[in-house]
C-alpha cells in the first residue's frame, strides 16, 4: 500500500495511465507452469543437453543454441543465485520505494497492478553474469581465480517488458539532489564463511536510474520465471548481471552515495564494475569433431555492454591471419536499447584434417576490441580475451 504521506489517487493520476494490466493470478500461473526441481537452489528443469548444473547456478550450453533463434528462451537462460530462488505470491507482492532522496522519505509501497498503470515499454538487451568466461583465466592464462567456473554460457539475449524507473521515481517524488539508488532483493540473506551479509543488494547512480533502467515483469512475451526474478526485477541494460537485482523488494533513493558488499567486497576491480565488456562465442561443442569438406560454415554471436557490435573477425591459424565474419540476424527484434547481440557466420574453406583452435574477436561501435589476454583479477571478472576454441577436422 502507499504510505500516508502520498495520496494513492494523486500517485495513480501522475502515473502514465492506459496500460492493460495482467491479473496477478494469471501471472502466477504463467510463471510457474511446468516448473520442476533442477538443482537444489533452482526451480526450473536443467536438462543436461541444454544446461550445465553447478548447484546454485546453471550455464547455457552453446552447442545447444539454435542459430536461427535470436532471443534466449527463459527455459535455457543461465541462472546465477547467491542462495535459492524464492517463491513469491504476486497477489501480495509490494515494492517499497523510500529514502531521503524522495520528497517524502517514508516513501511508498506499490503492488504489481499499480506499477502496471505506468506506460509499458520493451527493450532487448544481452543479460550476462560478470564472471562469464571465468574458467579461461585458468585454462587459457594459467591464473587462479575464485567463483563458479563458467565457460561462456552465462549470457542470453532477452526482450524485456516493464516500466521505466524514471517514470516511477518521478511520480513518487524524486528530489533534485538525489544521487544514488540501492536495489535489494527478496531472496534469503547471503551467508559466506559464517558471515551474514544480508539480502543481495547493489547501488547505482541516479543517472542510470533516469536513463534506461526498467522495472520488468516480462521476458520474451511471457511472465518472468521464478529463477529469473518473478514477479519483478530491476533491469540495468548493458551492465553486469548482479546490478539487475532479481525479486526486487525495495529501492532506497539517497542524497548520498550508497554502498554494499556487492559493489565493494565483490564485483569490484579498482572500483565497482558496471558496463560489460566485449565477448564472442561459437555455437559449437568444445573439442568438436567436424567432418572434412571444402566449406565448413561456423556460426556464433558477439556482444557488448557499451554499444552494438561493429565487426567480427575469425582466425583458424592461431591468430596469424583474420577474416571478417558475415553478419546475419534472423528474427532480430526491432527497436529497443540496441544492446542485443550480433549473430554471424564464418565459412572455413578447404581445411586439412587435424587439430585446430578457432579464435573469434569482436569490436564494438565504442571502439572496444577483445584483447589477446584478459586483465587478471582474483574474482575472475570480465574475461574478455579471445577464446581459443579447440576443434578437430576429421
Amino acid at each position: 500500500m502507499t504510505s500516508p504521506g502520498l495520496n494513492r489517487r494523486t500517485f495513480l493520476t501522475t502515473a502514465a495511465l492506459g496500460a492493460t494490466a495482467v491479473g496477478a493470478g494469471q501471472v502466477a500461473d504463467a510463471a510457474t507452469a511446468g516448473a520442476a526441481a533442477g538443482a537444489p537452489a533452482i526451480l526450473k528443469p536443467l536438462p543436461a543437453e541444454r544446461l550445465i548444473d553447478y548447484g546454485t547456478n546453471a550455464e547455457t550450453r552453446w552447442d545447444s543454441v539454435d542459430p536461427r533463434r535470436y532471443l534466449t528462451p527463459q527455459a535455457d537462460l543461465f541462472v546465477r543465485n547467491h542462495t535459492a530462488t524464492p517463491k513469491i505470491d504476486p497477489a501480495t507482492y509490494e515494492l517499497e520505494i523510500f529514502g531521503d532522496g524522495l520528497r517524502e522519505p517514508a516513501g511508498v509501497r506499490l503492488g504489481l497492478e499499480e506499477l502496471k498503470t505506468f506506460r509499458h515499454v520493451e527493450t532487448t538487451s544481452v543479460h550476462e553474469c560478470t564472471g562469464n568466461g571465468r574458467s579461461f583465466f585458468t585454462t587459457q592464462q594459467g591464473q587462479e581465480v575464485s567463483g563458479t567456473q563458467w565457460t561462456l554460457g552465462a549470457v542470453g539475449a532477452i526482450r524485456w517488458k516493464g516500466v521505466r524507473l524514471k517514470d516511477v521515481l518521478t511520480a513518487v517524488g524524486l528530489r533534485h539532489d538525489a544521487v544514488s539508488v540501492q536495489a535489494t532483493g527478496l531472496d534469503a540473506s547471503y551467508v559466506d564463511k559464517g558471515v551474514d551479509h544480508g539480502h543481495v543488494r547493489r547501488p547505482f547512480l541516479i543517472e542510470k536510474a533516469l536513463d534506461d533502467a526498467l522495472l520488468v515483469w516480462g521476458a520474451n512475451g511471457e511472465a518472468l520465471l521464478p529463477d529469473h526474478g518473478f514477479p519483478l526485477r530491476l533491469l540495468l541494460p548493458g551492465w553486469i548481471g548482479i546490478a539487475s537485482i532479481k525479486w526486487l523488494g525495495s529501492l532506497e533513493v539517497s542524497t548520498s552515495v550508497l554502498s554494499s558488499p556487492w559493489d565493494t567486497t565483490w564485483y569490484n576491480v579498482d572500483g565497482p564494475l558496471t558496463v560489460n565488456p566485449v565477448r564472442s562465442a561459437l555455437e559449437l561443442e568444445w573439442n568438436a569433431k567436424i567432418p572434412a569438406r571444402d566449406r565448413i560454415v561456423l556460426s556464433g554471436r558477439s556482444w557488448s555492454g557499451a554499444a552494438p557490435i561493429a565487426r567480427v573477425e575469425v582466425s583458424t591459424d592461431g591468430g596469424e591471419t583474420w577474416v571478417r565474419a558475415t553478419p546475419h540476424a534472423p528474427g532480430r527484434p526491432t527497436g529497443g536499447h540496441g544492446l542485443g547481440w550480433a549473430q554471424w557466420d564464418f565459412t572455413w574453406r578447404d581445411p586439412e584434417p587435424g587439430a585446430y583452435e578457432i579464435l573469434v574477436r569482436a569490436t564494438d561501435r565504442a571502439g572496444r576490441t577483445q584483447p589477446d589476454v584478459a586483465a587478471h583479477n582474483p574474482g575472475g571478472y570480465f574475461f574478455d580475451a579471445v577464446v581459443r576454441h579447440p576443434v578437430t577436422v576429421v
